[in-house]
């Protein structure tokens, strides 16, 4: 049984990190060879090195929304709306702070009011999304612990982002530069992108000491054909398809299982069976995630049995990021695993 116990692993609370670096290429990464169970420390600039002419680079261009909006209540009491999805018109889906707040509650923002429906709807007095969305602020995670600024309304969103509809960043690709990828495209290396919108199931917690019986929250998902194109051009000929983040690699992998469109529950735990990702670029993941889980399972699943598996070649490599003091999550550092 794969208990969530084993996916337990110390972090000091210093090493997470609450604001970016200046420079987005200018972090740590840490590079995790599985065939020969080595680990390298690099900046980021030098992924350079490892991405090969003809190589695939996968990038979700989901945009993340200002989606937590703040107000008061008539009471005078604080509340929150956090906008998770458009229903239809004026309505949407969203968690509501505080638990107490009344269906019929009317919540004034400025010349917008909301209206709640239900415990998990509200309905605003108009349909203008521009309006409607002015409201909020970036939706930074919980470990985060600081309001959000206006400076992470750039911070928080990849240099490519344009289709919007998620409520987290895809964090691994907010290392990139344009300069950056301009540089890695000159090299010969292919960049395609997919999108898949970021939910807040990124953060549910997994409770069953089993982790397969844990459930995903379903993010919607799509990759464009000439996507698709590219990747089987790179299967047929033997070079490498690297996706930049979890959420490019499960709608990757949902796709191997028959969908490029739609939704995706996907969860991916050692022992899943990789069909289209080789590599695997990523940032460091909270203990007793799914994301964690996923990470330590693209290891195993390429890591040489002389060398420990892919589970422990993991552990050494987390241990070593807290040893070296690298910083951790969102606006931490990065990860490519090759």
């Amino acid at each position: 049984m794969l208990k969530l116990s084993d996916f337990d692993y110390l972090l000091p609370k210093e090493l997470i990190a609450q604001y970016p670096l200046k420079g987005r290429d200018s972090c740590r990464l840490l590079v995790v060879d599985r065939k020969n169970s080595k680990i390298e420390h690099k900046i980021f600039s030098d992924i350079r090195e490892y991405l090969l002419p003809q190589d695939v680079l996968v990038l979700n261009d989901t945009k993340v929304m200002p989606c937590r909006i703040r107000a008061k209540r008539k009471t005078g009491g604080k509340a929150e709306i956090f906008l998770l999805e458009r229903v239809k018109g004026r309505i949407f889906k969203a968690l509501l702070k505080p638990g107490r707040l009344k269906t019929g509650e009317k919540i004034r923002l400025g010349s917008i009011t909301a209206e709640i429906i239900s415990k998990r709807e509200v309905a605003f007095n108009t349909a203008d999304l521009k309006k409607i969305y002015a409201l909020g602020a970036m939706p930074l995670p919980p470990y985060i612990k600081r309001d959000a600024v206006r400076a992470d309304s750039i911070d928080y969103q990849t240099v490519y982002a344009r289709k919007a509809g998620a409520v987290a960043s895809p964090t691994a690709g907010l290392h990139f530069t344009k300069a950056l990828l301009n540089k890695i495209k000159k090299a010969g290396v292919n960049l395609v992108y997919l999108t898949l919108h970021v939910g807040l199931g990124t953060f549910k917690p997994v409770k069953a000491e089993d982790i397969t019986k844990h459930k995903m929250e379903p993010e919607s998902f799509n990759i464009p054909e000439a996507t698709l194109k590219m990747i089987k051009g790179a299967k047929s000929s033997k070079s490498r398809v690297i996706a930049v983040g979890t959420t490019s690699l499960r709608a990757l992998e949902s796709y191997a299982a028959g969908a490029r469109s739609g939704q995706t529950d996907l969860f991916i735990y050692p022992g899943f069976k990789f069909k289209v990702a080789d590599s695997l670029l990523t940032n460091f993941h909270l203990p007793r995630t799914t994301l964690f889980m996923l990470t330590c399972a693209f290891c195993a699943a390429g890591a040489s049995a002389s060398g420990g598996g892919g589970y422990e070649l993991m552990k050494k490599a987390y241990a070593e990021a807290v040893d070296k003091k690298y910083r951790f999550y969102s606006y931490g550092d990065a990860m490519l695993i090759i």
